[in-house]
């Protein structure tokens, strides 16, 4: 099976909504309306189509989604951009097959490439520490909400954590669902 990764574009919404769907169905922590936030993302000051990525097959089947949305983290006074993954969608028959380890990976290298530095995600802590996520309590970075310790993330891509340690994660309204 052959898999490859290109930007999403306003055509492929409806596909990758069934695809998220598909993803988060038998996930038992899922609220299953992934698919809304990233509708609401899509439309928000957040949202950066290069950081909108889907995985298609050789038929042109979505297999998996990613998106990264624009955050900041406010510390010492300071606003530092930063993104948020959310949501990472596989569909099930293309799980545990590498297409995940693509996504994520082919979006770090362009959320590098366009200078951000950090991004944090509420995320498995078994999976996403094998790309170099951090636990944030390690850089005493706050959340706006309570999250278990093991599964808020964060990377620095092209900086050291020290600008953020201590910080407190903004989301934009729209990941919440608020105008």
């Amino acid at each position: 099976m052959e898999i490859k990764l290109r930007q999403e574009n306003p055509s492929d919404y409806i596909e990758v909504a069934k695809a998220i769907i598909d993803a988060y169905e038998a996930v038992p922590y899922s609220n299953h309306k992934e698919q809304d936030m990233v509708a609401r993302l899509r439309e928000s000051d957040a949202f950066i189509p290069q950081l909108s990525i889907l995985a298609h097959d050789e038929h042109g089947t979505i297999a998996g989604h990613v998106l990264l949305t624009r955050i900041e983290i406010a510390n010492k006074g300071e606003i530092h951009k930063a993104l948020a993954l959310a949501p990472l969608s596989i569909r099930p028959a293309y799980q545990n097959k590498g297409v995940g380890t693509q996504l994520v990976l082919e979006s770090h290298r362009i959320a590098k490439s366009m200078g951000c530095n950090f991004i944090v995600i509420l995320g498995i802590a078994n999976y996403y520490p094998r790309f170099g996520y951090q636990l944030a309590s390690k850089y005493d970075i706050k959340f706006p909400f309570k999250i278990a310790d093991a599964n808020a993330l964060v990377i620095a891509l092209n900086e050291d954590y020290s600008a953020i340690t201590g910080g407190t994660v903004i989301y934009s309204k729209g990941f919440f669902g608020e105008n």
